[in-house]
């Protein structure tokens, strides 16, 4: 499960990025979810991933693009934005699901970067 938990983690980062929200949306879903296929998720997710994976590639690709660039070109940017929106719900639920509470951030351990009034003493 940890391993559907980071592929979302990695999606919602794309989608957390600078670009238009159609180019974000696109190598969010392409690079980290077309792969995912809903039997791999929880039965509470897999509805919703579903209809997002259908809306993803709803239209027939076009001149040697994939049916997810083709799906995004032809929406517009609310349903690009409610899409993205869907990803974050997918990944919220997927997480709590996951009982994990720990910061899904990766934690720098290098204490030398820590200014010295921000670490607490030992005594």
């Amino acid at each position: 499960m940890t391993y559907h938990v980071d592929r979302f983690y990695a999606a919602v980062s794309v989608l957390a990025g600078d670009g238009h929200i159609k180019q974000r949306l696109m190598r969010a879903y392409q690079d980290n979810l077309d792969d995912i296929t809903e039997d791999e998720l929880p039965r509470p997710i897999k509805k919703p991933f579903s209809k997002l994976k259908r809306r993803m590639h709803r239209v027939a690709p076009l001149n040697g693009e994939g049916p997810i660039c083709a799906s995004v070109r032809k929406m517009s940017v609310h349903e690009a934005s409610d899409c993205a929106a869907s990803v974050v719900s997918l990944y919220s639920k997927i997480v709590r699901r996951t009982g994990d509470s720990q910061d899904p951030l990766p934690l720098q351990e290098d204490q030398e970067n820590v200014p010295a009034f921000l670490v607490k003493s030992v005594s």
